[in-house]
């Protein structure tokens, strides 16, 4: 294997690892779930997607071929990492509220705060005079 391709792969395996150990870090230092979600999400997933390049070209230097599962793993790892972040917060928003302060469902919207399209009499007067 040739040495540029060695430091290379020791290249984006170090800067993964620096990753990883940050976001570690992060799930670990910060106060509260919110705050939290940002370490896994962001540092964590970079990391694991360095290593995963590292993969990719430790193969294709040393036998030739490029392997496409590491590139699968790390499309799932991007695709999926932001969804579960906000169900997550979507979930911890809804812990903390009470149930009296969410709009009653009307089948309208795809979000869980979307306001209904008839105002209540006191909000239409206060965006009119604003």
């Amino acid at each position: 294997m040739p040495i540029l391709a060695e430091v290379v792969i020791s290249a984006l395996i170090v800067i993964g690892a620096v990753f990883l150990l940050v976001g570690s870090w992060g799930m670990i230092r910060m106060p509260e779930l919110m705050t939290r979600l940002h370490a896994p999400t962001k540092a964590t997933t970079l990391g694991v997607g360095g290593t995963l390049l590292a993969s990719i070209a430790y193969f294709l230097a040393a036998e030739g071929n490029f392997s496409v599962h590491e590139l699968l793993i790390s499309m799932f790892l991007f695709l999926s990492a932001p969804i579960t972040a906000h169900f997550l917060a979507k979930a911890h928003m809804h812990s903390r509220l009470s149930a009296a302060l969410l709009p009653k469902p009307e089948g309208k919207g795809w979000s869980t705060y979307d306001k209904s399209d008839a105002a209540e009499p006191g909000e239409a007067s206060a965006r009119e005079s604003s």
